[in-house]
Order: C-alpha cells, then structure tokens, then sequence
C-alpha cells in the first residue's frame, strides 16, 4: 500500500508545478495545448488534483497530524474529484470572445 502512495506522492510534486506554471504564467503542457480552452481553470484544477495527493501521502506517511480516517478518505476525494471537474471545464467550455476597442 505504502508504493501506491509513494506514487501518488511522485505525481502531485510534478502537478503543483505544473499547476502554479499555468496560473503564473499561462503555460500549458504541449499535448494539451490544443484542447485548453481556459489557461486559468486548468491551473487551478492542476493545483486542486496535487493538493489531494500530496495530502493523502502525507497524512498516510504520518508526517501531518492524523485525522479521522473519513475525513482523509473524504477531504482527499473531494478536492480531487473537484480538480477533476475544473480540468473538464477548461477544456469543454468555448474560449472567451474578446470585445474589440472601436
């Protein structure tokens, strides 16, 4: 079990980076340049999907205080699932129109 949470671990650094890089500076992966559509919601799904693993690692390491084992189960699949939703809306929702200066 501790392998699977070690990987868990390995994947949420690379995201927070790759979510803060989005949200900074508009940066986007380049497979997934073509179908992002909202630069900032895809960070901010990014930053939400790393927070959960990176806090399920750290909580089943015993490097944070324990918790209640429903709030860990809980908390870590809501913030995931959520960093889930933001990244399907920032690649299903249509690009914003820009109003021209006249």
């Amino acid at each position: 079990m501790a392998w699977v949470v070690g990987t868990g671990l390995l994947l949420g650094l690379p995201l927070i980076a790759m979510g803060t890089a989005t949200l900074r500076t508009g940066w986007i992966v380049p497979t997934a340049r073509r179908h992002v559509t909202r630069p900032p919601l895809h960070g901010l799904g990014a930053l939400l999907m790393s927070t959960s693993l990176v806090l399920q690692s750290l909580l089943h390491f015993r490097v944070l205080p324990g918790a209640f084992w429903e709030a860990r189960f809980y908390g870590g699949n809501a913030l995931l699932l959520g960093g889930m939703l933001l990244l399907i809306l920032s690649q299903s929702l249509p690009p914003r129109r820009r109003r021209d200066p006249a």
